[in-house]
């Protein structure tokens, strides 16, 4: 027990008086003689006995009331855990998407905001920060609004970035009292990489997560080319729980153009395929209906026009196996020998290929750097009679690589990067008895370049990045047997398409993607991207031959967005929004952390105002002081 004014605490001297009084009283007795009669001697001392118990009696009584009050003007109080210091609350409010899951009074989000406009006392200060909003210092009133018109986000905090954010909310003063509270679903996608960080901070844990609650999602959709007419749309989806089927539709932009029934296996994976024309733009959306969550039930897409990659192969040697590779339906192919070569034409390009040059000419040179600058890709493959300095020169000028020497023996291409983005998913495993090809004679390369290629011995044949591939040998059938081989294919031909980044079917918001659109800007001209809920400008860097498109923060929302350049509509592209959260996997009891672990937010603020909270005992003092007066009546009323 403590006093708010203990210094009244000295008044208790004052209970000397009353005791003083009692013991040296003043009044004096007076001796009258009287008859010497044996009974009235008895009634005498009786009566003295009982005047002396009914003064002590009294003694305390007062003694006691005078303490009672004493104490009540001190003011005794006894504190709760936290009740002595400085109290900061701040507050995490999971906004992400799992928090729309239907909880039949509304979702998980809007619940947990109504319970938390009931329970935060008005007029407490506190912070509070969501997935992507902070509000510090703030009472209910101030924000109230705010927590109505919460949005979901995209953007689900890792519980180590969470409890960062929070450490930057409390402020470093001594004596006080902090306070985490967590409000989440918590997901167990959100423990990677945990690494608690909360340092003399009570940890509060309020988790809500819905009983059995059935969620379907549409996981991810791809095409395949059936024919030249048609292609396979695959679109896989996911369940919570043990489902036999669910309706798919198929729309192109508003309008029905396909329906179908997913059935689930074993493992809760569903498969529905449908047939779609290869050459219509569609503007498409895949829908399913469930109870669930809202955000998966749908996974928007986009097959544009197909734009064709300009690549251009520059020498003497034939170049009948880049024609074989660089089909018409997807590519525009031209090859120029070097007295025919028109110069004006490279700018447009999207890949050149020096195809085995014994000389590079100065101009050549100058509009190649050009093109390199506005963004183009270039292929160099040296000529087994090549000016060796020449070549050097030029590829200075592009990276810190140089040919040594000539070495004339037979290597094996027996080395592959499989991890370098040109293979990227054209091998399903590393293989080990695969075809390589041999050259008769190579140069000795230096390069700070990563290689793709190489020999049996480690050096390069091929190497490259971001859009500059050197070769270290002629691949001509004088030389090599490389155009032969397997590797051709695939080589040349993701070379060629890594030239234009071409949008897939969709992309996932947050994620930070590039998009090359074939169109150059002119001075203070923009791409605008927009749809009918939202309209922004990327980032965007213009290049001779075409656009490239960065986004990132935006959109925010899923959809199919137009891409325009001076009102006009180039192409659409299409975002949907992550499907992580779908999986309903929550965190467990021990997988949480925290001084108190509830699922409801009403009982956890009572809790933190017990703790907080004083418990004052003056009025009791009071009523204890008024009992001793009644006490003290009862007395002189009763006792003779």
């Amino acid at each position: 027990m403590l006093f708010k004014h203990p210094e009244l605490l000295w008044a208790f001297f004052l209970l000397l008086i009353p005791i003083l009084i009692h013991l040296f009283q003043l009044r004096k007795f007076k001796k009258t003689p009287f008859t010497n009669v044996k009974i009235l001697k008895k009634v005498v001392a009786e009566s003295r006995r009982s005047n002396t118990l009914k003064k002590w009696l009294l003694l305390f009584t007062r003694l006691l009331l005078l303490s009672a009050l004493i104490v009540a003007f001190a003011q005794p109080f006894i504190p709760g855990k936290s009740a002595l210091k400085n109290n900061n609350i701040v507050i995490y409010l999971d906004n992400s998407l799992s928090m729309q899951a239907n909880m039949g009074t509304g979702t998980l989000l809007e619940n947990m905001v109504q319970q938390l406009l009931k329970s935060v006392p008005p007029e407490t200060n506190f912070s509070i920060f969501t997935n992507d909003q902070t509000f510090e210092e703030v009472t209910l009133a101030d924000i109230k609004n705010d927590l109505l018109a919460l949005p979901y986000s995209t953007n689900q905090l890792q519980l180590n970035d969470i409890y960062i954010k929070a450490n930057t909310l409390f402020p470093d003063t001594p004596n006080t009292q902090n306070d985490l509270v967590l409000i989440s679903d918590f997901q167990k996608s959100i423990l990677s990489q945990t690494n608690d960080s909360l340092y003399n901070i009570n940890r509060y844990v309020v988790q809500s997560v819905p009983k059995d609650l059935l969620n379907i999602a549409i996981d991810s959709a791809f095409t395949q080319t059936i024919s030249s007419e048609n292609l396979d749309l695959s679109c896989f989806l996911t369940s919570s729980l043990k489902i036999e089927n669910t309706p798919v539709s198929l729309y192109n932009g508003d309008n029905l153009i396909a329906k179908t029934s997913a059935s689930f296996n074993e493992d809760l994976h569903g498969e529905v395929h449908f047939t779609i024309p290869a050459k219509e733009v569609i503007n498409g959306k895949i829908l399913i209906s469930d109870s669930g969550l809202q955000y998966d039930n749908q996974l928007y897409f986009n097959l544009n026009r197909q734009e064709k990659i300009k690549v251009m192969s520059i020498g003497e040697t034939p170049s009948d196996y880049l024609e074989r590779i660089y089909t018409e339906e997807s590519f525009h192919f031209s090859s120029f020998s070097l007295k025919a070569l028109n110069y004006s034409l490279i700018a447009s390009q999207n890949l050149i290929i020096l195809n085995e040059l014994n000389t590079i000419p100065l101009s050549l040179q100058n509009t190649l750097q050009a093109f390199r600058k506005a963004g183009g890709h270039l292929v160099i493959i040296p000529n087994n009679r090549a000016d060796i300095n020449e070549y050097n020169t030029f590829i200075k000028t592009f990276s810190n690589s140089k040919f040594v020497s000539s070495i004339g023996e037979e290597r094996k291409v027996s080395q592959i990067s499989f991890a370098h983005p040109l293979f990227e998913n054209v091998f399903n495993k590393e293989v080990s008895n695969f075809q390589y090809p041999s050259v008769n004679g190579y140069y000795k390369t230096t390069s700070s370049l990563p290689k793709i290629l190489s020999y049996q011995n480690g050096e390069p044949f091929l190497i490259g990045a971001n859009g500059l591939y050197l070769f270290t040998a002629p691949i001509s059938l004088e030389n090599s047997n490389f155009t032969q081989s397997p590797l051709i294919v695939p080589t040349f031909y993701n070379m060629g398409m890594s030239s234009l980044k071409m949008p897939r079917l969709y992309e996932m918001v947050g994620n930070k993607i590039t998009l090359d659109i074939p169109i150059s800007l002119g001075k203070d001209q923009i791409l605008k991207v927009s749809n009918e809920n939202q309209e922004f400008i990327p980032y965007q860097q213009s290049y001779g031959n075409k656009t490239t498109l960065t986004f990132d923060d935006y959109p925010t929302s899923a959809g199919i967005y137009s891409i325009t350049h001076l009102g006009k509509d180039i192409k659409n592209i299409s975002f949907n929004l992550p499907r992580e959260e779908s999986k309903l996997d929550y965190m467990n009891n021990s997988d949480l952390q925290g001084n108190i672990i509830n699922n409801d937010v009403s009982a956890l603020f009572q809790t933190i105002q017990k703790d907080n909270s004083i418990n004052e005992l003056w009025k009791w003092f009071v009523i204890l002081a008024l009992a001793f007066i009644l006490i003290e009546v009862l007395i002189q009323k009763y006792l003779k």
